[in-house]
């Protein structure tokens, strides 16, 4: 089996949720191709993650993101390369174009897929935010695997891939539609992307005391968050809202401090691999959820852990 991975990337670098994709394809079926678009940084990451070539587009016209045609280049790529696997990762960009590709090469599709696929080739996918699982086949000869965050982990051991140019056919009724803004939620770290993720509620008491909330996120190299009332009372911006109705994450590890774990801010970080819980209430309903949890006063508990984590890492 050949497989093809869609390679997203961000201000020149790939996205880490990219080179998942090119691991999960390895790992199902070791020949992989990439993809990518535009001008990038760190290629050899690419072919350390499992891929054996990349194709490089760097037509002008293709610099920004194009869903249509973006969709119509990489289902031109799986054919050129007698590809019949498309693996990428699950994002507002992937999901678009997973969609569109699927139609235009004839495949069968599978989204938000968490773990690698049984003997019998069928994946597992969450569905209803998290809350349930579904096991799927994928009938015919064509495949399309929309990996969720956090799936596999990231191969380092892959070799080089050869980088070859690719120059897609461009089709004029693709480019109907185009980007005239962009614009980027503030942070150094993006909530979507980040790999840790550190979260405050209304346990806080007040935004006057958020710093402790981001001395703890810079010590740990983590993206800040916050729950829905925080937003709704101006404590935080509404783009650190995480939630059912806000941005919903995937982090390797999570941490709410002082936010009680209502079933709506559940549903926004249940996908996380693990879940840490600060909280004075023993019997808040984010405990039942987590992985790890600290029963005490965030005012005493996070300057302590910020501390031992800065002793720790010297």
């Amino acid at each position: 089996m050949a497989a093809l991975a869609f390679i997203e990337t961000d201000e020149g670098i790939v996205k880490k949720s990219s080179l998942e994709a090119v691991s999960y394809a390895h790992a199902v079926a070791g020949d992989v191709t990439a993809i990518v678009f535009g001008a990038v940084d760190n290629l050899d990451t690419v072919g350390a993650a499992g891929a054996s070539k990349v194709l490089h587009v760097q037509d002008e016209k293709l610099a920004a993101p194009n869903i249509m045609a973006y969709s119509s280049a990489i289902a031109e790529a799986m054919n050129q390369e007698g590809a019949d696997l498309l693996v990428l990762a699950k994002s507002s960009l992937g999901d678009p174009v997973s969609a569109r590709v699927a139609i235009k090469v004839d495949a069968a599709l599978a989204s938000n897929v968490s773990e690698l696929p049984d003997a019998g080739g069928a994946v597992k996918k969450s569905i209803y935010t998290g809350k349930a699982f579904a096991i799927t086949s994928l009938e015919g000869t064509k495949k399309i695997i929309s990996i969720k965050k956090n799936a596999i982990s990231v191969k380092e051991d892959g070799g080089s891939a050869d980088v070859v140019a690719f120059s897609p056919t461009l089709n004029d009724g693709d480019f109907t539609v185009t980007t005239t803004k962009t614009e980027k939620a503030e942070g150094d770290i993006l909530l979507p992307e980040a790999d840790l993720v550190v979260s405050g509620g209304r346990g806080l008491k007040g935004p006057e005391n958020w710093g402790m909330v981001e001395d703890l996120a810079k010590a740990l190299g983590a993206a800040t968050g916050c729950s829905k009332p925080v937003s709704d009372m101006d404590w935080r911006p509404h783009h650190e809202h995480v939630g059912q109705t806000g941005i919903k994450v995937s982090p390797s590890l999570y941490i709410a401090i002082g936010i009680s774990g209502a079933i709506q801010h559940l549903a926004g970080v249940n996908s996380s691999k693990y879940i840490l819980v600060i909280n004075k209430d023993s019997e808040a309903p984010f405990f039942k959820a987590a992985d790890y949890g600290v029963v005490g006063d965030a005012f005493d508990v996070v300057p302590k852990l910020t501390e031992a984590i800065k002793k720790a890492q010297g």
